[in-house]
Parts: structure tokens; sequence; C-alpha cells
């Protein structure tokens, strides 16, 4: 196969993965419903007693108003600010405070939330004497203040709210720790009565589905739910799954989340408890709702049990998700080129943390890979030389054998033969290179720390498009330049025009594309014109010399 052909399906394999990739978002296959909904649109299941686990309030209200049953206090530490609605202890609205939701805008970014939509993390105890499976509805605890704040120098943040009924005290805590995004969501179950207290902690993240995200077709983000067990490290199941049919998985440890881009909400059990994970869709409001069910304890009278989980609201951090539960790491998302896309990651961090400066990274980055791969550009061009030298007896083969193709394919393997051409030879090299550029897609696509950093003059956010489309153009114009560097072998005027038309195709596709991908491929198409210059000038000299020894 010629080179040009070799590239023109490259063009058309990237295309075709990333329309692959966004019809898969939207035409996930669904797992079967197996179990059965209860009334509340809440999953049941034998292994909990039949016990629901209840929605939550559905008002639409903002958390900024103080017309809820209970009242909101405020939680903030260095890196969070949360509001806790005091009816159920639910968190209705987490901030980070070290994200903006676009740069220069001085406005915390805001991950969970009732403004706009419904994203709530819901957590409570069920069973025979669980408050959260009470009739009556939601318990309202009490607390001591309304605002809550780490002090400078503190290391630890604990807010205690509490209720009492039927002879049980029921402290729900939330414990901060400075500069970090999970926190520990406790029950202590105090027991004064004269019977046992029987309570199962649930947890539970609701959304509502029909939101706008900044996924398309050139940028596939994912938002939706996903969820661990010991058999599935990582599993998506998004919106339309949930719409369709309800899960139900017991597993040991394991974990629940939500994933938008760059940012993960979780819930993560006891890791030495067996728990349900289960998923329920909410048709009156439009939400959706993943959680999980710990086992059910006992607390005996004249005795106190404490029960927990973890929660996570922040950025896909790697290395902070993968010390809070395994496979939670996972949920940045480099899909099935995981394995390189992971050490590309990492070299990146490692020379970002020298040049300081994640453009710069990128431009190191692509010459250390474009390095790595110059034995096989140095095979592709070289093949494609020698392609283009038997050019002329290829069409003096064409010219004798006419419209014979069996003759005609003869042939050509015997002139492949005698030449010692591999005719695959100038694809194959660009076919091996494709995994890289992809994976560097996705490093590029799903790390937090590219979000709104800076390169340099226009260049303020390598996460998002170029603002003027400079780089887009550079990039179409190296790809042009490129192509007026290797000779035209093929005689298909269809196929010339379509190379012609190829850095017009990538320049219009790329304009969408996150600045620091077009940095990375408009530098790999530099660097390869200058391989391209060099490999040829070698194999010309090459040639001069074979020729003045034959003289």
């Amino acid at each position: 196969m010629e080179s040009q052909r070799g590239l023109l399906f490259v063009a058309l394999l990237v295309v075709s993965y990333l329309l692959f990739n966004q019809w898969q978002l939207d035409n996930a296959p669904v797992q079967p419903q197996t179990e059965q909904v209860t009334s509340n649109n809440v999953p049941t299941s034998s292994a909990v007693n039949d016990e629901f686990v209840p929605a939550g309030s559905d008002a639409k209200s903002s958390v900024n108003q103080s017309a809820t049953a209970g009242g909101i206090i405020t939680i903030t530490s260095d890196v969070l600010e949360l509001k806790i609605d005091k009816q159920g202890g639910d968190i209705v609205s987490a901030k980070l405070l070290a994200y903006e939701t676009e740069q220069g805008s001085g406005i915390a970014m805001p991950i969970i939330t009732k403004e706009g939509f419904t994203f709530v993390a819901q957590s409570g105890l069920i069973g025979n004497q669980g408050p959260d499976a009470s009739a009556a509805g939601r318990p309202i605890y009490s607390s001591t203040a309304q605002d809550y704040t780490l002090a400078e120098g503190d290391e630890k943040l604990v807010v205690e709210l509490s209720y009492v009924n039927n002879d049980v005290t029921y402290v729900k805590s939330f414990t901060l720790e400075q500069g970090k995004y999970n926190l520990t969501v406790a029950y202590n179950v105090i027991n004064n009565s004269a019977s046992d207290a029987n309570v199962q902690l649930y947890a539970q993240l609701k959304q509502s589905i029909n939101i706008d995200d900044d996924s398309s077709m050139m940028m596939p983000t994912y938002r939706g739910a996903a969820y661990s067990t010991t058999e599935t490290r990582y599993e998506k199941y998004d919106f339309d799954d949930i719409e369709d049919a309800n899960l139900t998985e017991t597993t040991k440890a394991g974990w629940v989340a939500m994933l938008q881009h760059y940012f993960v909400t979780a819930w993560v059990p006891n890791k030495d408890n067996t728990n349900q994970i289960y998923t329920t869709y909410l048709a009156n409001n439009g939400e959706a709702v993943i959680g999980f069910k710990a086992p059910l304890i006992s607390v005996a009278p004249g005795t106190q049990q404490t029960t927990s989980a973890e929660f996570y609201v922040g950025p896909k951090d790697q290395d902070k998700l993968e010390q809070i539960a395994d496979g939670l790491d996972l949920t940045v998302d480099y899909g099935f080129l995981w394995m390189i896309s992971q050490p590309l990651f990492a070299l990146l961090i490692f020379i970002q943390g020298i040049v300081v400066n994640w453009g710069v990274a990128i431009i190191c980055i692509t010459i250390v890979v474009k390095t790595l791969m110059y034995p096989l550009t140095k095979t592709q061009y070289t093949s494609m030389a020698k392609m283009r030298k038997i050019q002329p007896k290829i069409a003096a083969l064409k010219d004798r054998h006419g419209s014979d193709r069996q003759k005609m394919s003869q042939a050509m393997m015997e002139l492949y033969k005698k030449e010692k051409v591999n005719p695959a030879g100038g694809c194959l090299p660009l076919l091996l290179q494709m995994p890289i550029f992809l994976a560097l897609y996705w490093v590029f696509m799903e790390s937090v720390e590219l979000r709104h950093a800076e390169f340099g003059l226009w260049i303020t956010d390598l996460s998002s498009k170029d603002p003027y489309f400079v780089l887009p153009i550079l990039m179409g114009a190296s790809m042009f330049l490129m192509q007026k560097l290797q000779p035209a072998m093929s005689q298909d005027p269809m196929q010339q025009k379509m190379m012609q038309w190829m850095p017009v195709f990538f320049t219009f596709f790329f304009l969408w594309f996150p600045s620091g991908l077009v940095l990375y491929w408009f530098i790999s198409n530099v660097i390869t014109i200058i391989q391209m210059l060099i490999i040829f000038r070698g194999i010309d000299k090459k040639e001069e010399k074979e020729k003045l020894a034959k003289s």
C-alpha cells in the first residue's frame, strides 16, 4: 500500500474512532433488569430485609433559601465548601475552592448543587430503627452552629449533627481534613432503649439526567454513573442504563460514583463489608440514583456502635483516588489504551515538574515520543522512497498487462520481490504510531492537570480549543508542507484530490480539539518534516554513491 493511502487511512481511522466512541456513549447496551422496584422507585432486595432506601426530598428549592424543613449549615475547609441540609443530613452543595468555573472568573467550581438541576449526595440509616425509614419522613438533625470552618493551622474539622428518637440517639458526623477532597461521614448509634436497635447505612448520589454538558463528537466526555465490584474494578452505568434497568450487585468493598469530565463524586463503603450496589430511576423528577447499602448492624441496649463511609468530591487526581479505593483512579478513563496512556501521563508529569509549563512539557514529550519512534519513521519514508523509485517500472507493467488483473498482480509481486520492496512498509509504521496518538489524545482529554493550564501568549487553557484557531491552521499548514515534500506516487486522480484536501479536513476537525492536543500534533508534524528531510537526503546520498561505484 502506498504511503499516501496509509496516511489517508489513518486520518479516516481517527475520525471513525471518535465517531464510534460517541456512538458508544449514546447507544451503550443496557443490562437486563434483575430486581423489582418499590412504589418509591427504589430497589428492594431480600438481602436487606425488604427495607427501602428513601429517595430523599424532592423539593426543587435553592439551597440558598431558608425555606427548608431543617435549614442549611455550611462547612468550609481550605479546599471544599459544603452545604448540609439538616433534614436527612444530605450534602446538597459542594464547591471546589481551588478550581474556577471559567478561567479568571473567581467563582468556585460547583459539583454538587440544586441550582439549575439536582445533584445531591444523600446518606442515612434504614432498618427497623433507622430514622430514614420512618413513615414520618427523614429526621431533622440539630447542630450547635450554622457555619463551621477549618481554622488555619488545624489539620482536621469534625462537625456533628444529632437526632433523638425513642431513646436512641443518632450522631451524624462529617470529618474534613486539610488539603483533602475526601471526608468521612459516620453515624454513631447510642441505644438507651430497652431493645436492640437494628440499622443499616446507605449512601447514594442523585442527579438530574437532562443536563447540558461539554461533550461533542470531537470531545466525547462522559457524564454519568460508574461503580466497582470485586469482579469489575471499573464499570460505567450511564443515565440511559439507569432509566432502562435497575442495577443490583453484591460485593465486598466496591464504590459508586458520578463522573463529569475532570471531576468525580463517589461514595466508598467500608472495604471489609459486603455491600449491595444499586441504581434506580425517579421518573417523576427525571433523576438517576446510584448508591450502596452496608450490612445491617444491631446495637444492643445500653451500647453504641459506629458505621461510616468515605465520601469524595473533587478532581480526578489519579494518585489520590488510588489511595482512597481500589479502581477509583480508573475514573480517569483512558479507554482500552490505558496501558499506553498511563506511562505517557507519568512521563508528562515528570517533564512538567522540570520545565514548569504544561505547553513546554507537551513539546518535550512530543520530542521524546518522535525520537523513540524514529526507526518506524525511517522505515516508513525509506519504503516510500523505494516505492517512488520503482514507479516507472510499475507504470510499464500497467501498460504491458492492461486490464488483466491476475497477470498484473503476479507481475507486481515479482517486481516487489526483485526490488526488495514491501508495499505495506509505508503504512505499517503509521498504524503502529496510531495507538500513541490516541493514547495521548485521552491523556490530554482526561488529565485535570491540563484544565486551565497556560502555555503562553494567547493559549491560556490547554484543555480547550485555540480561541483564535492559530494552532489548527499551523497544523494544517505543516500537513500541507509534508504533503509537498513527499512525491505523489499515485496516478489515481480521485486519490490525489483526496490527499490534497486532507490538510483542510484535518484543520477543520482540529478547530474543536483541545489546544494541547493540537500543539502535540503540530510539533509532531514539524519534527516529522525535519526527519523526512534528513532521511531523504541520506537516501539521495546513498544513491549517488551507488551510481559512482557502478561507474
